[in-house]
């Protein structure tokens, strides 16, 4: 019954830690659309010369990407690991996916807690254009290694070690 309790509790904060994560990536993403766009539109339309839609573009599409990977470990969707797991047995798929949780989360944990120091040398580094500093640009490193190994903790709770490839739009109601 505890067990049971633990899994309930770990796929509500998952599922509400995505929902969280997947709005920021949206406004990220639009947000790079829209500069995108105004890149071309300066470029070919009104030749304004603009010199910061280039670099806030790799900014936002950095953020973005690296954000999506904890998105990603919420739905349990990485095509590689799914397809060698679900063509094992069932005692062969828990060992290996506990296996490859673990060294997932410590992987993650390596890159938030180095990450913190990448992004904290970032702020003695100057950007090219806006005239601020890289820490955070940088951020981005660690705050998504940090998401990320939560959800994996998260989810490898929710699990208990079965792979499951969850739609997380149907426990939403």
């Amino acid at each position: 019954m505890a067990l049971r309790r633990v899994e309930a509790t770990a796929a509500l904060i998952s599922r509400s830690l995505n929902w969280v994560v997947e709005r920021v990536i949206a406004v990220l993403m639009l947000a790079l659309v829209l500069d995108v766009w105004l890149g071309v539109i300066d470029r070919y339309i009104f030749h304004w010369q603009l010199p910061w839609p280039e670099e806030l573009a790799r900014y936002l599409m950095i953020w973005a990407a690296l954000l999506a990977v904890s998105a990603g470990i919420a739905r349990r969707e990485h095509i590689g690991i799914g397809m060698f797991i679900l063509n094992t047995p069932m005692p062969v798929q828990r060992t290996v996916l506990f296996c490859v949780d673990l060294i997932a989360l410590c992987a993650f944990l390596y890159l938030a807690i180095y990450g913190f120091d990448f992004a904290a040398g970032g702020m003695r580094r100057q950007a090219m254009i806006f005239g601020m500093t890289l820490a955070l640009p940088y951020a981005a490193v660690p705050v998504a290694s940090l998401l990320a190994a939560i959800q994996l903790l998260l989810v490898a709770l929710r699990d208990q070690g079965r792979f499951v490839p969850i739609d997380l739009a149907e426990g939403a109601e």
